[in-house]
């Protein structure tokens, strides 16, 4: 371990020259690349320089304290110093394997994220409403960007089906875990009777695929431009702007009119068809694949009930980790955190527990 790990150190202070280098500087791409492997690195060579530093603290008491001649004062507080390195050593060593646990390729990819609403009608469409805006407060709090790709609204404001690309630092990494079937128990607004309904919303997350992961050949694709229209059917827009792409050999269909020019949408759709597809494939192996994978957390399987949504309790309960908080309001306002945070843990602590068997 300590091999890799000062193989890391080396690494890093080379990627710190590569990028004062003007030809990198100079070369976007390269520079794109090497500046996100230095960041990939930071996290766990200024914790292994901290570890060094702990160890030798650790030597220096243990030193001294053998030497004799010391007062009992000076005893005492070398030996305050022994143990709180001591602690401080196992919490960093601890860190160090997760830090060195396999990562995920996808952690720093931007996402697609889905939302459709499930079983129960209107109020189903209405809570694909509410997660939506819960992701899009998180977004913000984490300073990415949110960017509605195409929606599916019902008559009285709900999402049948929405797509965002959620862009910025690590967001797969987070926000993996929220695939999955999510169900809210509340009132509906249609209710008269005062009765608590059970509704669900399903949320995919896919990570964005770039171009040369994923290229759709002309021959696979139909595309279809017509005039976008707004609220109510009426057409807002004299020129064709809007695109329809079908994926022939999947059936997966894309539509965009959120921009004013064909060009932009037919941008965005291809970026959306792209990733897709991508997962469509990429699902087809991870259904084979899913027998043997261990872990309860992230195993792909987008029909798994992961988390309810109680109102009259004010209550959420991710099923995965037997998590409850008392928190609904919050955590519904974006506040994500502690959910997320919760879930990023248990993930690493199965993946330590497998490494260790």
């Amino acid at each position: 371990m300590f091999d890799q790990l000062e193989t890391m150190v080396g690494r890093y202070e080379e990627l710190g020259e590569l990028l004062s280098d003007p030809q990198v500087v100079n070369d976007t791409k390269r520079f794109m690349e090497l500046s996100r492997e230095e960041a990939n690195l930071r996290d766990t060579v200024a914790t292994y320089n901290e570890y060094k530093k702990v160890l030798e603290t650790i030597s220096d008491s243990e030193e001294m304290l053998g030497e004799g001649g010391l007062d009992e004062d000076m005893k005492e507080m070398l030996k305050e110093e022994l143990s709180e390195a001591k602690s401080a050593k196992e919490e960093l060593e601890e860190k160090i394997k997760i830090l060195l646990l396999p990562k995920d390729p996808n952690d720093d990819k931007n996402i697609i994220l889905e939302i459709r609403g499930a079983a129960g009608g209107d109020e189903a469409a209405l809570f694909a409403g509410d997660l939506l805006n819960m992701y899009q407060h998180y977004a913000e709090s984490q300073g990415w960007k949110f960017e509605i790709m195409e929606a599916s609204v019902t008559s009285i404001g709900g999402y049948k089906e929405v797509s965002a690309l959620v862009s910025g630092t690590s967001v797969y990494s987070k926000l993996k875990y929220e695939s999955g079937a999510h169900r809210v128990q509340r009132v509906p607004t249609t209710e008269t009777q005062g009765r608590v309904h059970t509704s669900t919303a399903t949320v995919l997350v896919m990570p964005e695929v770039e171009e040369f992961e994923m290229k759709i050949e002309p021959k696979d694709l139909r595309v279809d431009i017509y005039h976008a229209s707004g609220a109510g059917g009426q057409n807002v827009n004299k020129v064709a702007t809007a695109v329809r792409m079908v994926h022939l050999p999947t059936g997966i269909k894309v539509e965009m009119q959120e921009e004013r020019t064909q060009q932009k949408n037919r941008d965005k759709a291809i970026k959306l068809l792209n990733t897709k597809v991508f997962d469509y494939y990429q699902q087809i192996e991870l259904d084979k694949q899913n027998a043997e994978r261990k872990s309860t957390v992230g195993t792909g399987d987008r029909s798994e009930r992961i988390r309810t949504y109680n109102f009259p309790q004010n209550r959420v309960t991710d099923h995965r980790i037997g998590l409850t908080l008392q928190k609904l309001d919050t955590i519904l306002s974006g506040k994500m955190d502690e959910v997320i945070d919760a879930l990023v843990v248990y993930d690493q602590t199965e993946k330590l527990a497998e490494l260790n068997k």
